[in-house]
């Protein structure tokens, strides 16, 4: 691969865009997330094209944290210099993100929500990027020992210092992000984006978290459409010996049980009569609802990452399609 990548010029004629919330700010409706595959661990070259196809296809919007990897860091690491190789002209074309919340270094300051933390935690994060700012900074997760008031005047004050454009918050529960969207609102650096785990069978953000960001004018980012690849046709006949459940690193073996398995082979035979695969229908599902403004998807290939934007092709269901689903999910 030469260093003399030209960005297709027809990137921005397919990919459907989505308002954040109340904001300016537009968002692709299928994003790439860089948790996994994007590593030192990881082959540089296949990140390397699947970054340039996604963003030949309109896909704007790359997802990081300090902790992805493996080893923690080394995503932002690997996406630096293909930035640094490929982007440089189009840094203005692109909004990355990263976040702080979890274990990232040893001692009292290396996780949660400290201002300390998460200052110190952007200031790598941009280090290892090779780039003055993120577009997005998100407190990754809530933290109950520290005054919800520090952790937002830290975000407040990142996106004051110009180190990011947005502020966002993940992984808070309906109360928590009630209370963290107030104080930002006073501080005058409104919360842009929240960005959960949601797919047809984890629905703990229909808790009313939907309902909160939609009120507020907040734009909701989904992740995880898949269930770690259980919304797939890998596990319909038992568990292939390279699969993250063969693994059980995230996804545990026991958790796939025969009721879960033939419900899940109930929904592919759905997705097969709409003509799409389950996993590009458990993406559908999650799009057709306007108060989701994007979805990450992980990826290890180019080909995975054109079935994922192929969903953008049929993301409305019929009545009858609806009514299959939920009984289907929520009988689960």
């Amino acid at each position: 691969m030469g260093n003399n990548y030209l960005a297709e010029s027809s990137r921005y004629k397919t990919m459907k865009y989505n308002r954040c919330g109340k904001s300016g700010l537009l968002l692709p409706a299928i994003s790439l997330g860089l948790w996994h595959n994007f590593g030192f661990a990881d082959n540089f070259n296949n990140s390397r094209e699947i970054i340039r196809s996604a963003f030949d296809q309109g896909i704007t919007h790359f997802d990081l944290a300090n902790n992805y990897g493996p080893p923690a860091g080394s995503a932002e690491e690997v996406f630096g210099s293909i930035l640094k190789k490929d982007f440089t002209a189009y840094r203005d074309e692109m909004i990355i993100t990263s976040k702080a919340g979890y274990d990232m270094w040893d001692g009292p300051y290396g996780e949660w929500g400290s201002r300390k933390y998460l200052v110190a935690s952007l200031n790598q994060s941009l280090k290892r990027m090779g780039i003055e700012y993120v577009d997005i900074f998100y407190s990754h997760r809530f933290d109950p020992n520290t005054p919800l008031e520090e952790t937002m005047m830290a975000l407040d004050h990142i996106v004051r210092s110009g180190k990011a454009l947005y502020a966002g918050i993940s992984n808070y529960s309906p109360e928590q992000t009630t209370r963290a969207l107030s104080i930002l609102n006073k501080l005058g650096t409104p919360c842009l984006v929240h960005q959960s785990r949601y797919s047809m069978i984890d629905r703990t953000v229909e808790n009313g978290l939907l309902d909160v960001l939609n009120d507020n004018g907040v734009g909701f980012v989904a992740f995880s459409p898949l269930a770690q690849g259980v919304l797939t046709d890998r596990y319909l006949n038992g568990i292939p010996a390279d699969s993250r459940a063969s693994k059980a690193h995230f996804l545990k073996p026991e958790y796939l049980t025969p009721g879960l398995i033939a419900n899940i082979s109930k929904l592919n035979d759905l997705a097969l009569l709409r003509g799409q695969t389950l996993a590009q229908m458990a993406t559908a599902w999650l799009l057709r609802d306007h108060r989701v403004t994007s979805v990450i998807v992980g990826v290890s290939s180019v080909k995975q990452l054109n079935d994922n934007i192929e969903t953008l092709n049929n993301t409305t269901f019929s009545k009858e399609e609806e009514e299959k689903i939920t009984s289907i999910i929520y009988g689960m």
